[in-house]
């Protein structure tokens, strides 16, 4: 079996976190709230950080807007990215307000000292930018020269706007290179990763809605490139709900066995011989370990054909039978319940088996 081997990246300090070189493949996420109403956008972060996010990023589209960042940096406790297209003076404000990382594309400032401007500040306060290039908005030089959006394309739109910064002798900097087509995305990290070692975000853009096309198109994606090595810190980019995103971030770093966060979960596919309602119980458990980071194995089986051999296995399971269930805790049978009281005694069982294990920290 291959060895899993990450190509070393520059490292880049994002606040307390850094990411690149031998550093953890951290999980972002981005708030979906209005960031000039600061008290709903700490409350998003705040959910999103006890669910297992490690970097956010907020829009900043006005002043009102970065002005907030101050008492959202005060409140909450990952570091904040702030988000700015075109526009200096905002770029400069969010790092005077405490951002830990800008995301900006010199290209798009217009004139250089605006430019120069932004990397003096960033320079002075040891903060980092991250550049990338987006299928979506690349611009039409880069089209029309590659002949369409293309890995190439990407890649020489965003090792422009590196040489940018790189000309005023700055190179606290990370890469993302992203679009909604799989194959594009993949291809276009590969082929910088190759040539450059600066530290890569990596995401399927537009990944599109929860629970479908967007898990799978974000898994199949990130997946193979970090199998590959190449990439530090990752976004699934989701419609709605950013903790969805938080979630399959961590399902797919726990797949590949990169790191184990949170629990992992193994249930039934379901067939005839079910005799209780596992779907239902399935969901309830889901909702309840959200919050998590420990990384224990929960089963949730059906019936006995293959439901005490996983049950044993894991952590702690559940191996269903007639309107009932047997409780499993790290191999050993500890509880028989009726239907209506799985959810009640798994959960005594689990808060059971966090103490004796972790000391009853889920984080």
């Amino acid at each position: 079996m291959k060895k899993y081997k990450r190509k070393k990246t520059k490292v880049v300090n994002i606040g307390q976190v850094k990411i690149g070189g031998n550093n953890p493949i951290t999980i972002q996420s981005m708030t979906n709230t209005d960031t000039r109403k600061a008290k709903e956008t700490i409350k998003q972060i705040k959910k999103l950080e006890k669910e297992g996010c490690e970097i956010i990023r907020v829009a900043v589209p006005d002043d009102k807007a970065v002005k907030n960042i101050k008492e959202i940096k005060d409140n909450i406790n990952i570091p904040l990215v702030a988000d700015i297209h075109y526009d200096y003076a905002l770029a400069t404000e969010a790092v005077k307000e405490g951002a830990d990382k800008i995301r900006i594309n010199p290209g798009n400032i217009g004139e250089r000292w605006k430019v120069e401007e932004i990397v003096k500040i960033c320079k002075e306060r040891q903060i980092p930018i991250r550049v990338g290039a987006n299928a979506g908005s690349l611009k039409k030089e880069y089209i029309e020269e590659f002949g369409g959006i293309t890995p190439e394309a990407l890649v020489k739109s965003v090792v422009d706007e590196i040489k940018i910064l790189e000309d005023l002798d700055f190179y606290s900097i990370v890469v993302s290179i992203k679009s909604s087509d799989v194959r594009t995305m993949i291809n276009a990290n590969r082929l910088f990763s190759k040539k450059y070692d600066y530290p890569l975000h990596i995401g399927v853009t537009e990944a599109g809605p929860p629970g479908g096309r967007g898990e799978v198109y974000s898994a199949v994606g990130i997946g193979i490139l970090l199998e590959e090595g190449i990439g530090d810190t990752i976004r699934v980019s989701l419609t709605g709900n950013p903790s969805n995103e938080v979630q399959t971030a961590k399902n797919i770093l726990s797949s590949l066995g990169i790191r184990k966060i949170g629990p992992r979960i193994i249930s039934c596919p379901t067939c005839g011989r079910l005799e209780y309602d596992l779907d239902a119980l399935l969901k309830k458990i889901e909702k309840e370990v959200k919050s998590i980071k420990v990384p224990i194995t929960i089963a949730v089986m059906g019936c006995s054909v293959n439901g005490p051999g996983e049950a044993k296995e894991a952590d702690i399971g559940i191996a269903g039978g007639k309107k009932s269930a047997v409780i499993f805790k790290k191999g050993r049978k500890v509880a028989v319940a009726k239907e209506k009281e799985i959810m009640k005694v798994f959960l005594n069982e689990l808060n059971h088996l966090l103490k004796e294990e972790y000391n009853g920290d889920e984080n």
